[in-house]
């Protein structure tokens, strides 16, 4: 990767900016995801569903779309003790994020069950967000497992090379940090491709950068490559 295009990463790539939230970089491995938020409202069901993994990027999305739908963000607990009618009752869009774990539950999967029917019949949408698609999550509400099944759902991939040198340019920008190619060229490949990782890494090198100081450089990032393998 040569120094021009280390540095052009983050105008190759487009962006959206959610409000309160850094730029959204648009890259291969998230642009179907892109293409159903700007479908909305020209959606085929009142939901619409994001699944991938974790720091993938889903949370960031969602914030997008509620930006700007003016959604209301309902967290997944609330689906176990609060009845679907006081929850539908908080705006026209709702974002659910982080589904997952209430799958299995029924009093939630009931509630959601209601949500998606609410929703439907009054011409309102949600957007949820899971690690796994519904298609491979067992559900203990058939109909629900029916509805969300049948909706679209989108998968958001683990960050591609130019994506993820993008991310870490920002990064290490955001802590007044340049880095030059030799260190780009040699974390990109050698590094877990998430951006959890990525905040992960860059932390650890400003935290080492300061503490020895030292430079920006590949024999500093191997020394953080090989304490996170340590530990991993």
């Amino acid at each position: 990767m040569s120094n021009a295009s280390v540095q052009q990463l983050t105008f190759d790539l487009g962006h959206r900016t959610a409000q309160g939230r850094d730029d959204f970089l648009i890259a291969p491995s998230n642009a179907d995801a892109v293409a159903w938020i700007d479908r909305w409202p020209d959606w085929s069901a009142p939901a619409l569903v994001l699944h991938g993994p974790a720091a993938c990027g889903k949370s960031h999305l969602a914030a997008v779309w509620a930006d700007q739908t003016d959604a209301v963000s309902i967290a997944p607990s609330d689906l176990a003790k609060i009845p679907a009618d006081e929850l539908f009752a908080r705006g026209t869009h709702l974002v659910i994020d982080g589904v997952d774990p209430w799958i299995g539950d029924r009093a939630s999967e009931t509630t959601l069950f209601h949500l998606y029917n609410m929703a439907r019949e009054q011409g309102h949408t949600m957007l949820l967000t899971f690690r796994t698609a519904p298609s491979r999550l067992d559900f203990v509400v058939a109909d629900l497992a029916s509805r969300l099944r049948a909706a679209p759902a989108v998968a958001i991939h683990a960050p591609d090379e130019t994506l993820l040198g993008a991310v870490l340019v920002k990064m290490f920008a955001d802590r007044q940090l340049q880095v030059g190619q030799d260190v780009m060229t040699y974390l990109l490949p050698r590094m877990e491709r998430s951006f959890a990782a990525a905040r992960d890494l860059v932390t650890r090198t400003d935290t080492l950068a300061l503490a020895q100081k030292r430079a920006i450089s590949v024999p500093l990032v191997r020394d953080v490559l090989t304490q996170m393998q340590d530990e991993s």
